[in-house]
């Protein structure tokens, strides 16, 4: 008869072990929210500004010149917030935009007239809004003129190369059909010396812009003899072929009220100043600038009103800055407002790190706990498939042999449960594993006592009765 078969030995069963957190766990539950940290300060440094600069450049005017003098107040404004302005002369705004445009040089920003000719597109280059009106005003002597095609064989002081007169002035007269090399003089004089040949009869007419119309001269020039100021009758119609101009009209009386100077409302043509700069301009300084414009520029005047200037309105090719619109629309930023510009600068670029931060924290650290509890929960039910799996085949028709390799396999699962490291907060499910083990455990112990025994043996046939007997009685 074939022995039945024994089940190996089992050593003394491990008992798990309880920490009061599983710190694997804890460090792969955080480790998401750690990456996509790193990967948002990273994300947020790449694309921070770096600190506004404490120097800045700008390129004015001529020494003395209403932008040369503005930009002496720029610099007194930025120095009480820390920055250094350089003040860079030039000939006028045609420099100004040369500098602005060559990369080798250091220039920030500089005051450029509306309308200057632009041989190129400068993509690099935007403005910061205009700042102020500079009308043209044309005197001449002589009969009166009433189109400007009547110049047309003068002599014109036209005001120096480069300046916004001269090349304003060229732009109109070119649309009249005068042109340099023709009939007509264009002398580069300007300012006092073109009023004074004007008055002293050496020239026929003089074209003056910006600081050759201060308030003496053109005095001087209303009292003078035979001179008279030109009134453009047709202002709309420049001003439509010409975007970059403004009708401005000059009320009667509005040099001098006691003599009436002049005697007649004038109308005439004004192109603006704006401040142009680079577009590496760093936003807070474009925001201190506009803010000490608003300062220089914003008073009223004999062509302005209180307020006026600066103005997001330009005339020119240059869009206006994102920066600026942002300025205009809605002011400073209220750290800008509440503390001195260095420290909210710190305080806004530290913010532009910590609000994306904040953004993957908050629900990053949400899904800690849960995802915590997922992994050690995980590490408890995988097991139950292989759990369930035993069940079935303890439920099946199985043999002896069968039913201790069952036993062996639940042995194999329990000691790995066992040697499990369990936060003590999870022990409750780790325990009901257990239960669940010895319950498949008896199961299959139960189909051992289950199993049939071999049937009782049949009466041999010699306890039978002989058959002779049988048939005696039969007989």
């Amino acid at each position: 008869m074939k022995p039945e078969p024994t089940r190996r030995h089992r050593p003394h069963r491990i008992v798990a072990r309880f920490v009061a957190v599983s710190w694997r766990d804890l460090a792969m539950s955080i480790g998401p929210t750690v990456v996509l940290s790193i990967a948002a300060i990273w994300l947020a440094i790449a694309l921070i500004q770096p600190a506004p600069p404490t120097s800045l450049t700008i390129s004015a005017g001529p020494p003395g010149s209403t932008n040369w003098r503005a930009a002496q107040r720029y610099k007194q404004i930025l120095a009480k917030n820390g920055v250094m302005l350089d003040v860079l002369e030039s000939e006028g705004s045609a420099e100004n935009l040369a500098r602005l445009s060559d990369p080798a040089r250091k220039v920030d920003v500089g005051f450029v007239q509306s309308g200057i000719e632009q041989k190129e597109k400068h993509e690099d280059l935007v403005s910061l809004g205009s700042v102020g009106y500079v009308p043209l005003a044309i005197l001449y002597r002589g009969p009166v003129i009433e189109r400007l095609s009547q110049f047309k064989g003068k002599r014109l002081a036209l005001g120096a190369e480069g300046a916004g007169a001269h090349e304003l002035g060229l732009a109109l007269l070119k649309m009249n059909g005068i042109a340099p090399g023709g009939p007509t003089a264009l002398l580069p004089l300007s300012g006092e010396d073109a009023a004074r040949a004007l008055t002293e009869g050496r020239i026929d007419a003089a074209f003056l812009s910006g600081d050759s119309t201060q308030i003496p001269v053109m005095a001087k020039l209303f009292r003078a003899p035979g001179v008279h100021f030109y009134s453009f009758a047709q202002a709309e119609a420049y001003t439509r072929r010409f975007p970059y101009l403004t009708d401005i009209t000059l009320p009667m009386g509005v040099y001098d009220p006691g003599t009436n100077l002049p005697p007649s409302d004038i109308h005439t043509l004004s192109p603006t100043v704006e401040l142009i700069a680079r577009d590496t301009l760093h936003p807070a300084l474009s925001d201190l600038l506009i803010e000490a414009a608003r300062e220089v520029h914003g008073r009223a005047t004999i062509l302005q009103r209180a307020g006026e200037f600066p103005s997001p309105v330009t005339h020119s090719s240059f869009l206006l800055s994102d920066d600026a619109a942002r300025y205009y629309k809605s002011g400073k930023t209220f750290l800008y407002r509440k503390l001195p510009f260095w420290v909210a600068s710190l305080v806004d670029r530290l913010l532009f790190i910590v609000v994306p931060l904040i953004v993957v924290l908050i629900p990053g650290l949400r899904l800690v706990p849960a995802l915590y509890g997922w992994r050690v929960r995980s590490r408890i039910y995988r097991w139950y498939g292989a759990l369930i799996a035993l069940e079935r085949s303890a439920l099946g028709e199985h043999t002896a042999q069968e039913r201790i390799v069952l036993l062996d396999k639940l042995d194999d699962v329990e000691e790995s449960v066992n040697r499990m490291k369990m936060p003590l907060a999870y022990a409750g499910q780790f325990y009901v594993l257990r239960e669940h083990i010895g319950f498949v455990r008896e199961r299959l112990l139960a189909r051992e006592h289950e199993t049939p025994q071999p049937a009782a043996a049949a009466p041999k046939a010699a306890d039978a009765p002989p058959a002779g007997t049988r048939a005696s009685g039969d007989a």
